[in-house]
């Protein structure tokens, strides 16, 4: 008879992630993995086993090619005529904290373990972040 494991009482840490001169992309599927847990031995997809990211400067992070010009971010309201669009370089003035979450979260899954996963990442414009009491871990990525 073969047994299997379930690791469903796992310790959920708290990491630190600078996002300074790191391109947009390469952080955000970096940071969805750990989110996930994918990092972990201990994974299970059915279940909440990542960990919660901090990420700080996120208005520094950097773009390739011609984005910064070029990308387009739209949303559609569900009315007639409703569909909204909002280019990458007014989007960086205006909240550039929602750039980073919009990558990050487009590779989360689409259900409700996604959606608990997303609530676990915490993003900062500057340097600074008022969760020095859970006593988060400096990753370098």
């Amino acid at each position: 008879m073969k047994t299997t494991k379930f690791f469903n009482q796992v310790e959920r840490k708290w990491v630190l992630v600078d996002a300074k001169d790191k391109v947009l992309g390469r952080l955000a599927t970096r940071i969805a993995r750990i989110l996930q847990g994918k990092n972990k031995a201990t994974y299970t997809p059915n279940f909440l086993c990542g960990d919660r990211v901090i990420v700080t400067n996120a208005k520094y992070v950097k773009l390739t090619a011609n984005k910064y010009d070029s990308k387009i971010y739209d949303k559609y309201t569900g009315y007639p005529s409703g569909r909204k669009e909002i280019s990458l370089k007014l989007l960086m003035g205006k909240n550039p904290i929602s750039i980073l979450a919009a990558a990050v979260k487009g590779m989360l899954p689409k259900s409700n373990l996604g959606r608990a996963m997303f609530k676990s990442l915490k993003i900062y414009p500057e340097g600074g972040h008022k969760h020095q009491a859970q006593k988060p871990e400096a990753m370098s990525i």
